[in-house]
C-alpha cells in the first residue's frame, strides 16, 4: 500500500459476531482483497467501545448476538452524531420480513442474510464505504464553503456575517444563562483621509495591522473580533461587564497606537487611531440583539462626534485613553 496515497489506505472494517468460525471466516475474506482491515469484537456491547477507537468505514453486525444484539447496537449508533451516517449492514439468519423492517427502523444501511452470498456482501461492502467516503469529502467541501464564506478576505478575520452568527448565538447562549454580552464597535478615525494621503494599497495595509492587532488583543477564546464593514470593526465579548469590556477597548487602541501607522492629516494626531463605542447588556428572550448594536452604534457615534480617538461606552463618556 502506498501511504502517500488515501486512498490506498485499507478502509477498517469493525465487525461484530459472536461466532468465533464467522468472524475468522468474514476477515479472511474481507482482508484477501487487500482493501480492509478488519476489527473484531463479539458482541454490541464491545462493538459500541470499540467504535470510538477505531473509527471504522463501516460497521457489520450479527443480528444475533449476546448481552447486546445487533439491533440494539445498531440503535445505540445511531445515537452518536459522528455515527449518524456511518454505514452499518446487519448480517442475519432471520429471514422474516418482521427483522429486515426492524433492521431499517433501528437505522441499519443494509443487510445480507446467511449463509453469506460473498460476491453480493463484498458488492454492499465496497459500494457503501465509496458512498461514505463521498459524503465525507462534500461534509468537508461545505465545512470549507461556510468557512470562506464568513471570513473578509482581506483581513482574514470574521465578516460581518460571521459576526451576525455568532452574536445571535452569544446572544441566546447568554439569555439562558443570564449573564452579560458586551459588544465594542470600532472604526479608524479619519479612514478617508488616509486613502486619500497614501493610497488604497495602503488604507487595506493599515485594516490588516489593525485586524491584527486586535486578534492578538484578544485573550479568551469565546471573544471574536469581525470586520463590520468598511473600516469597522467589532469586537464581541461574552460573559463580560462594562467595566471588563471598557479595559479590553482601551488596550486594543493602545496596541494601535504602538504600531505607529502614520497619519499625517489626521485631526487626532500623526498616527492612526481608533474611536471605539462600548455598550454592555445581559441578554433577554423576548429582545432582539440589534438593541446591543444600537446601544453600541450610539456610543460610537458620541465617540467620534466628541472628538474621536477615545473609547465611549454607552452609559458613560471617556475622554481619550486614560
Amino acid at each position: 500500500m502506498d501511504a502517500a496515497n488515501p486512498q490506498s489506505i485499507p478502509s477498517t472494517i469493525l465487525l461484530a459476531d459472536d461466532d468465533a468460525f464467522m468472524r475468522r471466516l468474514l476477515t479472511a475474506r474481507l482482508t484477501h482483497t487487500g482493501l480492509y482491515r478488519v476489527v473484531e469484537v463479539d458482541n454490541g456491547q464491545a462493538c459500541l467501545e470499540a467504535y470510538h477507537q477505531v473509527n471504522p468505514s463501516i460497521i457489520l453486525l450479527d443480528a444475533s448476538m449476546p448481552t447486546m444484539d445487533g439491533f440494539e447496537c445498531c440503535q445505540q449508533l445511531r445515537s452518536l452524531k459522528p455515527a449518524e451516517l456511518l454505514p452499518i449492514l446487519m448480517i442475519t439468519g432471520l429471514e422474516d420480513s418482521a427483522s429486515v423492517d426492524r433492521a431499517f427502523e433501528v437505522g441499519a444501511t443494509d443487510y445480507v442474510t446467511k449463509p453469506i452470498h460473498w460476491p453480493v456482501l463484498l458488492q454492499r461492502v465496497r459500494l457503501a464505504i465509496e458512498r461514505y467516503r463521498l459524503y465525507q469529502a462534500l461534509e468537508a467541501a461545505n465545512k470549507t464553503l461556510q468557512k470562506l464564506a464568513t471570513i473578509d478576505g482581506l483581513t482574514q478575520i470574521p465578516n460581518r456575517r460571521g459576526f451576525d452568527i455568532a452574536l445571535q448565538q452569544e446572544w441566546r447562549r447568554l439569555s439562558r444563562e443570564q449573564l452579560p454580552l458586551a459588544l465594542a464597535l470600532f472604526d479608524v478615525d479619519f479612514f478617508k483621509r488616509y486613502n486619500d494621503t497614501y493610497g488604497h494599497l495602503a488604507g487595506d495595509n493599515c485594516l490588516r495591522e489593525i485586524a491584527a492587532a486586535a486578534q492578538s488583543n484578544m485573550r479568551r477564546p469565546a471573544d471574536l473580533v469581525a470586520r463590520y464593514g468598511g473600516e469597522e470593526f467589532a469586537l464581541l465579548l461574552p460573559n463580560i461587564d462594562e467595566a471588563g469590556a471598557l479595559a479590553i477597548a482601551r488596550q486594543l487602541c493602545a496596541a494601535v497606537a504602538q504600531l505607529a501607522i502614520p497619519h499625517a492629516t489626521s485631526n487626532t494626531g500623526p498616527h492612526v487611531s481608533l474611536s471605539v463605542g462600548v455598550a454592555c447588556m445581559v441578554p433577554r428572550h423576548q429582545q432582539s440583539a440589534e438593541v446591543l448594536i444600537e446601544a453600541a452604534d450610539k456610543a460610537l457615534y458620541q465617540a467620534k462626534t466628541s472628538g474621536r480617538s477615545r473609547v465611549v461606552s454607552h452609559a458613560h463618556a471617556f475622554s481619550g485613553l486614560s
